[in-house]
Formats: C-alpha cells, structure tokens, sequence
C-alpha cells in the first residue's frame, strides 16, 4: 500500500506557483497529482520572492500570449475561484525613461507588444503626471498599458495551493528530487533520497534546480541564477495603484493593498557577492535601490523600510521561459528558466500546461518556448 501512495498520473517537481497552478488546473479536472518540493516550504523560491508585476509591457513576443491570455481569461476572477485574495490590481503599468536612449528603448518594446495586438502607447513627461501625480520632472517619457497590474505572490500561490490540495493533490515537503528515470524509453520514476515516486507524466518545475533535475536524464536547459534584491516599506498613506517599471529594468514596484512599497533593482554588483549559494542581501543593494527611487518619488525620501530580501532567478540563455514536452522523452515536461517573469504568467502556465500533459494540445502557442529551440540546426 505504502508504495502506491507513491503513485500518480502526474508527479510535479517544484512547488512554487507554477507548480501549484499546474497542480490545480490539473487536479479541478480529476488528475491524480504528487507534487514534490525540495525545501521544507511550500514557495520558498523565487515565488516568494518577486516584486508581484502581471504585465504584459516589456515582454518579448515569445512570451507575450501568454501574458495576454492570463489577463484577459483567468487574473480577473481568481481570488474569486481560489477563495483567496490574491490582491490583483489592473491599473495599468508605467515603464519609465529619462533619456532619448530610454525612448528609443521603450519605443522598440511597445511596436513589438503592438504587432502581438497589446494596447501600449508611447506618453509624455506631462501625461505620465497626469496618471501618477507623484513622479519627479526627471521622467520624460514612458510607455503606458492600461491592463497591466499587479497583484501578491505569496496569497497568490497559498490560494492555488490551497484549493489544488482541497481537490485531492498531494503535495511533499522536505522532498528534493536527485534524479529521473525512465523505464523502457519513457518517463517513469522520480527519485527522492528516501522515496521513489512514479508517475505517467513528469513536470520539473524547480526553478534553479530544474536544470541539473533535468540533467539527470540527458536533458540540458541552458540556464543560470541571477540574483535579485527587494526591499518593502512601512505602510504609506495611498499614492498610486499602478505598476512601474524602468526602460533600463533597473528598478521595479508598486504599492500594495496594506499600504507599504514594494521595490526591486540591483547594485550592479551581485556577481561578485560572496555566498554559499543561499539568497542573502547585501547592504550596497539597497541604498543603490533607494537612490533611484528617490529621484522618481521625493516623497517617499523619508519612508522606512521595515525588511529586504534577495532571490535566485533562473535566467534563461535567451531571456524567455522553457515550457512544454521534452520530446527526446516521452511524459517528461518542463517550466523553468523564467528569467524574473514567472510571477505574471503563472496562471496561464498552470492552466496551459495542464491541458498539454490532459489533452496534447493549448489554446496559446507555446512552441516558441519549447526546450527544443536550443537544439542546433542543421
């Protein structure tokens, strides 16, 4: 009996909100689920680390449908359906620039989100006040899309795995995958250092660990970490409910619904931070972060910040995700290498995902990020 509970249609490696979502798209249309996770937490990885953006402006077109189709089909009515509050705000995202060479920049990131059919235009210094009153004269220029918002990541993936459990999806804590196996060519076995799981189907998604998971059956996905670095504030009286981004993707933030500031950016020295491998702050990052905010918002000059924290991101070798069926090997599927851009797209991946490994097919195009593309042409 023991040995049959080690069994199910689906074994998930990874359970940050990918995987939850995927989990629970899943289990809502009655797949038997194990979802595995390394650490002792569920969305101990970059799902509890991230500056929460659903955007679709400045993405590239690889990804962009699917950014699309999340916010057009399932952001607006998931509190509603995880019965939790995932604090989704659609007030539009404002990505910033203060030079000619941040315009040409933006420029070339909207006419690229317009072919895909987004609403994005280009805006002036003055309209960018008109919409968030609160930003220094030094902005000059910015793109602005309506649809963009943001919303929690840590309630977002508590709901998902929350409801995914409540419709029968076990998930294991403390349970770090070392290696796949196949059996006869196909997918079959996830081995644990005290289990050995079994499965029809296998989706990794580990974040960082993907790769070397993958690894284990001949599978490499072109991907490293990148640190990242945020900081919150104490609560402020209500300024802005947009989402805000730079041209250069130096800073990033928004204001939540308790009130604090959550902002993110670098030092530009995180390579040559000193670690164990462990996410750890560094006390240059946020000055350097606070500096740059300050030159957008004078207001926020005094506001305290109550805590910092730092993430890996798994940085693909060509800045967009892998998603989709590893064909070399049957059942075996992968969502990794989310380069900082997991968060947004979460719910359409859990959901076009489950419908890959139930049915073979999506309602969105996913084969521009198939594993795949990496393979030399010949």
């Amino acid at each position: 009996m023991e040995r049959m509970s080690n069994c199910a249609e689906v074994i998930i490696i990874g359970g940050g909100v990918i995987g939850c979502a995927t989990a629970y798209y899943l289990a809502k249309e009655g797949t038997s689920v194990i979802v595995l996770e390394g650490s002792d937490h569920i969305g101990n990885g970059g799902s509890s680390r991230n500056g929460g953006g659903v955007r679709q402006s400045g993405r590239d077109p690889r990804e962009l449908p699917l950014a699309m189709y999340g916010i057009r089909t399932l952001w607006p009515h998931l509190s509603e359906e995880l019965e939790t509050d995932c604090e989704y705000h659609q007030d539009g995202n404002l990505r910033l620039g203060k030079t000619e060479k941040h315009r040409e920049i933006l420029e070339g990131l909207a006419d690229r989100a317009r072919a895909c059919g987004l609403d994005v235009r280009m805006i002036d210094g003055d309209e960018v006040r008109r919409i968030n009153p609160h930003l220094s004269h030094e902005v000059t220029v910015a793109s602005w899309c309506p649809t963009d918002g943001h919303a929690n990541p840590l309630t977002t993936t508590l709901g998902f795995y929350k409801m995914a459990r409540r419709l029968g999806a076990r998930f294991i804590t403390g349970e770090p995958v070392t290696e796949l196996r196949t059996v006869k060519g196909k997918i079959r076995k996830v081995i644990t250092p005290n289990n050995v799981y079994e499965g029809e189907q296998v989706l990794v998604a580990a974040g960082l660990h993907s790769r070397e998971i993958l690894g284990t059956v001949g599978i490499d996905v072109p991907m490293d970490g990148s640190l990242l670095e945020a900081l919150v504030t104490e609560a402020e009286a209500p300024m802005f409910d947009q989402m805000l981004g730079t041209a250069d993707a130096d800073f990033y933030g928004h204001q939540t619904k308790h009130g604090s500031f959550v902002f993110g950016g670098s030092s530009g020295l995180e390579p040559f931070y000193k670690d164990n491998g462990t996410p750890v702050t560094s006390s240059r990052t946020a000055p350097c972060i606070c500096r740059g905010i300050m030159k957008y918002f004078p207001e926020l000059a005094d506001a305290k910040i109550v805590r910092t924290w730092a993430g890996w991101s798994d940085r693909s070798a060509d800045g967009v995700p892998v998603l989709g069926a590893v064909d070399e090997i049957p059942g075996l599927y992968a969502a990794c290498a989310f380069t900082g851009h997991g968060f947004g797209i979460s719910p359409a991946v859990g959901d076009q995902l489950a419908k890959l490994i139930r049915t073979g097919s999506t309602d969105v195009d996913l084969s521009p990020l198939r594993y795949d593309r990496f393979h030399a042409k010949i």
